[in-house]
């Protein structure tokens, strides 16, 4: 059975929705590199869309009605949303799931050290990545710096065409004959991926230098040419007798433009990722090239879907929930494994006038959910680790995975047919092209998503999502058709009754 390229269907009216909601992607992609970030993003969009805060309706003991919406966040890296609609809840809800974590470098807790005349700091990679892939490209630090006062700095550098970025160095070609005679894994070892962050000695700057370029300059009193000075101190620190001279000055800048100190990166969450914004790709412009799109092509299309619902008087409720840590496991206080969802939904319930631990049992293995994360796209340049029949391709729309894990299915939620044809039914009546697909040839590898943890309700889920070339990379690609069909399935399904 071979399912058509979606681009094969659309007018001109298409071609233009297409386009707006891919370039709005490429906007959200680009300035939400982390978990942090995509969450904070999301509460904005939602409380535009007239979403409440649950804690404050819980706090309040407001009733929830059909109609209402509200959201409620873990630890700010993980966010459900909800609108209820007019059946009981405990007849299930109608659930899109997916994940906005990435692979990446994080900072390590006591990172940063001076050796041959450069300032590095030392990471610990996150998620299953290729480690080569890493080196030699521009990279960019995000994230936040919680100091022993109760502040918390954010932290995004090297985003802003005015910022430095960052990189890790490879070894040239010239020097590099017994770098390459070792297996892809070995080629850069974990424990090598340090980011160079400085080189040079306090010897002479000027107000406007530093990390923060023109638009956050330095203290002129804090920075002078020759004898360092700190108003009008001499400052050892800064001296060429200083230990550590180019980690110094690396951290007087860091004091100037963030206020911390080195012991502040003790309680810091800061994440590498590749500087820059996602972009078109192809003469077509038919494709996007970006950073983290495992799996926040999904996110964002789920959470689009949920809010494009506004003001429609729903009968089942509709619910989005985007979580961290599903690249480690799906562990931890903001991961799927957590109480998180299932706690936000008891509160929801409770509000609702059908509380109770054995209404939320049923409500929860009533339910029928999305599990929205990537697949594995078709690469003409590795064709023989895919099964032509069940694999998904770029531009042909959204991809449904009845199982993923690796040799006979291990890890995998594997969905039931009766509630795989009703799915089916759903994309048939709205128009929105569809693939199904595996996770590549039978024990060529395999992978899992967090569809297996909320099944253990009773729920029926199955995974579904957008395929991608080159997944967890720097640079991921995607189809701009599969992206809107995808917002157009997530939709369709949440608009069942």
């Amino acid at each position: 059975m071979e399912r058509e390229s979606a681009w094969k269907k659309y007018t001109d009216a298409d071609l233009d929705r297409l386009e707006a909601l891919a370039a709005d992607y490429e906007r959200w992609i680009s300035d939400n590199k982390t978990e942090r970030e995509c969450c904070a993003a999301a509460v904005a969009q939602a409380e535009a869309a007239g979403y409440v805060s649950l804690a404050d309706a819980v706090r309040e003991g407001r009733a929830l009605k059909p109609g209402d919406k509200v959201w409620a966040t873990s630890q700010g890296k993980a966010i459900v949303l909800v609108q209820l609609g007019s059946c009981p809840l405990e007849e299930g809800l109608n659930i899109l799931g997916a994940h906005i974590d990435s692979p990446r470098l994080d900072i390590k807790q006591n990172p940063l050290y001076e050796k041959d005349g450069f300032t590095l700091l030392d990471t610990h990679y996150y998620g299953g990545i290729k480690k080569y892939q890493w080196v030699a490209l521009p990279l960019a630090l995000h994230g936040v710096v919680a100091k022993t006062d109760g502040t918390v700095v954010p932290v995004v550098l090297g985003e802003d065409a005015s910022d430095p970025v960052f990189c890790v160095t490879d070894l040239l070609p010239h020097l590099g004959q017994k770098q390459m005679e070792k297996k892809g894994s070995e080629v850069v070892e974990g424990e090598d991926l340090d980011v160079l962050v400085g080189n040079r000695l306090a010897a002479c700057a000027t107000a406007e230098e530093g990390v923060g370029g023109a638009a956050q300059p330095l203290k002129q009193s804090s920075l002078r040419c020759g004898t360092r000075l700190v108003d009008g101190t001499p400052d050892a620190a800064d001296g060429k007798d200083a230990k550590d001279p180019v980690k110094a000055f690396t951290l007087k800048l860091l004091a100037e433009k963030y206020g911390i100190t080195e012991e502040d990166f003790l309680s810091a969450e800061l994440e590498v990722v590749p500087a820059g914004p996602a972009r078109d790709m192809g003469f077509d412009r038919s494709m996007v090239l970006g950073y983290g799109q495992d799996d926040r092509v999904c996110a964002y299309t789920s959470l689009r879907a949920q809010l494009a619902l506004a003001d429609t008087a729903l009968a089942t409720t509709a619910v989005c929930v985007l979580v961290d840590k599903e690249e480690i496991g799906s562990v931890g206080a903001t991961g799927m494994e957590s109480a998180f969802f299932e706690n936000a939904i008891a509160e929801v319930m409770e509000l609702a006038g059908e509380g109770g631990a054995l209404p939320l049992r049923r409500a929860l293995a009533a339910s029928r959910m999305l599990s929205s994360d990537v697949s594995a796209g078709v690469d003409p340049a590795y064709g023989s680790v895919f099964e032509p029949k069940n694999s998904a391709y770029l531009g042909h729309g959204l991809v449904f995975n009845k199982y993923t894990g690796a040799r006979g299915k291990s890890g995998s939620n594997d969905a039931r047919a009766e509630f795989v044809a009703r799915v089916r039914r759903i994309m048939d009546d709205a128009d929105v092209s569809f693939q199904t697909a595996e996770l590549g040839r039978v024990d060529a590898g395999g992978g899992g998503t967090i569809a297996f943890i909320p099944a253990r309700f009773g729920m029926d889920v199955i995974d579904s999502g957008v395929p991608v070339l080159s997944m967890h990379s720097p640079w991921e690609v995607t189809s701009k058709a599969d992206i809107y069909e995808a917002f157009r399935g997530y939709q369709a399904f949440l608009l069942d009754a």
